[in-house]
């Protein structure tokens, strides 16, 4: 996610979004400002949860989201890195 996405708890609430979901995954900060994630459970609540990303929560200005699919890793649970 590009934009105003970091010091706005975009991560733990995008965490605390997978959770009620069942998404697995992971969340984490870069160096660029930008929040990079991926999604992994059934497709309506990974979609939930892109759409929350593309919104993001209180505070946050996302200019836009780069959505891609990807070959599911195996992820058993919910990090925030």
């Amino acid at each position: 996610m590009h934009g105003r996405v970091q010091g706005v708890f975009f991560r733990d609430s995008a965490r605390r979004m997978a959770a009620t979901r069942g998404v697995a995954g992971w969340i984490r900060n870069n160096p660029d400002g930008t929040v990079e994630a991926a999604f992994e459970g059934s497709p309506d609540a990974v979609e939930a949860l892109v759409a929350f990303c593309r919104e993001g929560p209180r505070g946050a200005v996302v200019e836009h989201a780069d959505v891609s699919d990807e070959e599911p890793q195996g992820e058993t649970r919910f990090r925030v890195t």
